[in-house]
């Protein structure tokens, strides 16, 4: 959903298909159009009041809010992607970032095509699988004056050999772009997630959503090399999936991190498909931060955190709820407030993900069974339940937060 100049705009994809409504003040709703990206739309979502379709095939579909044009594009595969004010920036597998300013709206004189700028390319020309902007305060107050390319902005990013780098744009370096800061070589795989916050930089790669985090220093608001960042934490947020889960399961299912960027920040873990549990988790250093169960016992068939804006009290602030969606149709709302809060914080379980004992009662609620098997058996069997758990330990722990035995800490500064 996106604020128009004469109300709300509301949009849904639906295989290829993007319908747009405006909905005004009174409630009315005006169809203002149905558009095709001629290939599968996979994220959907308003910049302002701008509508981007974007697919990983390499195409991206604009609709102009101001000249009610809908414009296709087709750049290199896409990979990762993140939005920064009105900027979109595209992480593709050429290695190259490339942005477009959805504000100005810039169409190439020759062809009248979207402009596709290209902003930075990895030395090692590494595809860039996972991209995070942060806008300092002195960016964001100053954002109309010189764009992206005219003030300090910080961009980290994930590639697929599993290296994470932060690159720097400074004032003074205006058309030269983006300078190398510092490269982590700590993960063995596929960088999946990337975060950059005003106090932490997180990764996750796609080993059992293993964890890196470091803290990040600043100095009035832009990252500092004194002493630079330090290492934090490494866990996992493991999470089993079914063989074949429906097309929409990763969307409701997303572990985040959540939160803004100049906030403390979560990760949701649901364990395995079917369960009536969440693991909210620091993004930061693992930590648990509570244990949300299904008030009715239904199953969480998916989540979402979202922060609600303050009442205009004063003194009042934003409020952050987990919603959950359950296999019985309803929802549940839930406040994560004041589970962040550190004073009720204080009297809670610090411990990560699921213990041996609650990893056991999760799976003794599923089946588990072999993948290319006609007649699935059961796992664990009967006799085992019967008999209690005979599960090492180790293992479970391994699964459950255990750092990655091939990933050594340590990072590479330039």
């Amino acid at each position: 959903m996106g604020s128009g100049a004469d109300g709300k705009m509301v949009a849904i994809s639906y295989g290829s298909q993007v319908r747009l409504w405006g909905v005004s003040e009174e409630g009315i709703k005006i169809n203002v159009g149905t558009f095709n990206l001629n290939v599968r739309v996979e994220y959907l979502f308003f910049i302002g009041s701008q509508l981007v379709a974007l697919s990983p095939t390499g195409k991206i579909g604009v609709w102009h809010a101001m000249t009610h044009h809908w414009q296709i594009q087709d750049v290199v595969p896409i990979l990762s992607f993140d939005t920064a004010g009105s900027f979109l920036l595209l992480g593709c597998n050429n290695g190259s970032i490339y942005y477009i300013d959805m504000q100005k709206f810039p169409l190439r004189m020759k062809d009248n095509d979207l402009l596709v700028t290209e902003l930075y390319r990895d030395p090692t020309y590494d595809p860039i699988t996972a991209i995070s902007v942060y806008l300092t305060p002195k960016t964001t107050s100053e954002r109309g004056k010189g764009g992206l390319c005219g003030n300090w902005i910080e961009i980290a990013y994930g590639t697929k050999s599993g290296s994470v780098r932060v690159i720097v744009q400074h004032p003074e370096t205006v058309g030269h772009g983006p300078q190398l800061f510092q490269t982590f070589t700590v993960h063995q795989s596929s960088v999946t997630k990337v975060t950059l916050s005003e106090k932490y930089l997180v990764s996750v790669c796609s080993e059992y959503n293993h964890v890196r985090s470091w803290a990040v220093t600043r100095f009035r608001g832009m990252i500092s090399t004194q002493p630079g960042s330090t290492p934090e934490a490494s866990f996992k947020i493991v999470s089993l999936e079914a063989i074949d889960p429906c097309v929409s399961y990763n969307a409701g299912n997303d572990f985040g991190p959540f939160g803004e960027q100049d906030d403390e920040q979560v990760f949701v873990q649901k364990v395995v498909p079917e369960t009536d549990q969440l693991f909210v988790r620091l993004a930061s250093n693992g930590k648990r931060v509570c244990v949300i169960q299904s008030v009715d016992g239904s199953i969480i068939s998916s989540f979402y955190v979202h922060e609600c804006e303050g009442s205009s009290r004063m003194g009042s602030r934003p409020r952050r709820f987990i919603f959950t969606g359950h296999s019985n149709g309803t929802i549940q709302m839930w406040d994560l407030t004041t589970a962040l809060d550190p004073s009720f914080n204080a009297t809670q379980n610090t411990s990560g993900g699921p213990t041996p004992e609650e990893l056991w009662k999760l799976l003794d609620q599923c089946d588990l069974s072999n993948s290319h098997c006609s007649t699935p058996c059961i796992s664990p069997s009967p006799s085992l339940i019967a008999a209690g758990p005979r599960i090492k330990s180790s293992n479970v722990l391994f699964l459950n937060q255990s750092q990655n035995p091939d990933a050594t800490p340590g990072s590479s500064q330039t």
